[in-house]
């Protein structure tokens, strides 16, 4: 059976995010310690490129780190005003994820030589977004959050302070789970104003049919939920308590526990091993237990929905219905210039799925809508293949080129 370590870390994309299988080739390597200096010390700066630690506290009190990549390694590249571009990883990932490839390949460094000014966010619960005004991560009322709150504090948090910063529109990245909370949030009319562009990668929407054995298996064995129910509020797959969970799973039928990391995302093409070695260095983050059930949720019931407490009296105290609201995708406007990739391998961001999602867009206005399929892509190749630079990056480059501000 894999080693314990080696299942933790693929858990770490049972309902959404990245991994891979690999291919060959070499890159740059994140240089010292990420846990010790910090995003900007270890995988940014030694390249060439300035880049800033900063730290946004949302309205409810977590201190979230942002890293500031304000410019490439030619300078501003002539440039006195730069539109600005916010990143966001995935579920139970931090944003160094987006940067292990070297400046070529990965899409922060190759957006800033671009011109671009690059904020790349971490979301509450990673190891550099651990903190809060009164709260520490040892109190259970600090992981009293699920996906619902990235849409209602995180994600502003971010884009006000990189509006108020940059007094511009902003163009926004999301992958995976990243690619959700903004749909959540553009389905409420928020942050429409404050949006010049938006790209979805691999996006996360619906959840019903995706391939994964294992992460079909976790949502619907109620993993999650018995997490919870043990009073595991931090939901940390290298702790013992989560991982003894995880482990079982392997036990069960139909799941291969020698191959997990395209168990969970698919067959990805291009990938290499010194990668994914950096990739298992870095990751996996903590995340709350409800936020995991939250997902799990989604994928049992088929729709986007805000978190169900599984508790009228509860729902009703919280939403004053009986069953959680809809998030209405439909209502997303239809002049906004939308981004969407995704891939024929994906075993996370299922082809069905992301035609469920492409459905509430058949109104949308011609000339703002880009859909990008990719055949031969899985869930980890958009942040860390080898060729994601000329497969994504460029075309995604030339989208934000053709919708930026004039």
């Amino acid at each position: 059976m894999a080693s314990f370590r080696g299942f933790s870390v693929v858990m770490t994309v049972v309902l959404t995010v990245v991994l891979g299988a690999c291919c060959g080739g070499g890159h740059g390597v994140v240089i010292g310690s990420t846990d010790e200096l910090g995003i900007c010390a270890s995988a940014v700066t030694g390249y060439g490129y300035k880049c800033q630690e900063i730290q946004v506290t949302t309205k409810d009190g977590y201190i979230l780190s942002v890293q500031r990549i304000s410019e490439g390694r030619r300078g501003n590249g002539g440039k006195s005003k730069k539109q600005p571009i916010i990143i966001q990883h995935g579920v139970l990932v931090d944003g160094v994820t987006w940067l292990l490839n070297s400046p070529e390949q990965n899409l922060p460094m190759i957006l800033a030589d671009n011109g671009y000014d690059v904020w790349i966010a971490n979301t509450r619960g990673t190891r550099f977004s651990r903190r809060h005004t009164t709260l520490n991560p040892t109190d259970q009322a600090f992981w009293n959050w699920s996906w619902d709150e990235l849409v209602l504090y995180d994600l502003p948090a971010v884009f006000d302070h990189v509006s108020q910063q940059t007094s511009q529109k902003i163009h926004y990245v999301g992958h995976s789970l990243g690619t959700l909370i903004v749909l959540a949030s553009l389905s409420e009319g928020k942050l429409v104003s404050q949006l010049q562009s938006v790209a979805f990668l691999s996006p996360i929407a619906y959840l019903s049919h995706m391939t994964t054995p294992i992460g079909v298996l976790a949502a619907r064995s109620l993993l999650p939920e018995v997490t919870a129910l043990l009073g595991i509020a931090e939901f940390n797959p290298k702790g013992k308590e989560v991982g003894d969970l995880l482990k079982s799973l392997c036990a069960h039928p139909g799941v291969n526990c020698y191959d997990l990391l395209s168990a969970f995302t698919g067959v990805n093409c291009c990938l290499n091993s010194s990668t994914v070695e950096l990739f298992l260095k870095n990751e996996p983050q903590s995340t709350s237990t409800k936020n995991m059930v939250h997902l799990a949720q989604t994928v049992r019931s088929g729709v986007l929905a805000k978190y169900n407490y599984g508790n009228i009296n509860y729902n009703l105290m919280h939403y004053g219905e009986i069953n959680p609201p809809l998030y209405n995708l439909s209502s997303i406007p239809h002049d906004l210039a939308i981004f969407i990739s995704y891939g024929g391998q994906d075993a996370l961001s299922d082809v069905k799925d992301v035609d469920l999602l492409l459905d509430h867009f058949k109104l949308h206005d011609v000339d703002k809508l880009t859909v990008h399929f990719i055949q031969n892509y899985a869930h980890a190749d958009y942040i860390m293949g080898v060729d994601a630079n000329n497969i994504v990056y460029n075309p995604l480059i030339s989208f934000f080129k053709k919708h930026g501000s004039v």
